[in-house]
């Protein structure tokens, strides 16, 4: 069992399908889910699964609701496409995560990318975070090159 970080090909897939749309007027739902580290999530991950989903104090099953806070631009320049979501909390959580799955929410929830914590990142009693990086061209979770 392993997570690594990576977008998921079906996600590219679903991209080239216009089935994604991050766009200012999209009525989707993006979400992110939290794992352990007996999870095997990576880009081969095609949908949100339950299987070694995170289970602790404030953490509701599929996870939370993720708010875009850059719609897809180039960033001014370059050739690099990108989005980024706002950063998300558990508030006083009790949580032990290894990695997240941000997919979206509805019919087969299909897996967008998969973040890998580097190490198991505790919570007890306080504020479990995940934040993102700087929304540009280089550090967003959500890039196409």
């Amino acid at each position: 069992m392993s997570i690594s970080q990576a977008m998921c090909t079906s996600f590219k897939v679903a991209l080239l399908d216009a089935e994604m749309d991050f766009s200012a007027n999209t009525t989707q739902t993006f979400k992110i889910a939290l794992y352990t580290s007996s999870a095997s999530i990576d880009a081969t991950t095609t949908a949100y699964t339950t299987d070694n989903e995170v289970v602790g104090t404030n953490y509701v099953a599929g996870g939370n609701t993720l708010t875009i806070s850059t719609n897809p631009t180039n960033g001014g320049s370059g050739t690099v496409a990108f989005l980024d979501f706002a950063d998300t909390t558990w508030a006083a959580s009790s949580i032990t995560a290894r990695g997240a799955l941000l997919y979206k929410a509805g019919g087969t929830n299909p897996a967008i990318a998969v973040l890998d914590f580097g190490a198991d990142k505790t919570t007890k009693t306080s504020d479990f975070a995940v934040q993102f990086p700087a929304g540009d061209a280089a550090n967003a979770i959500v890039r196409v090159a």
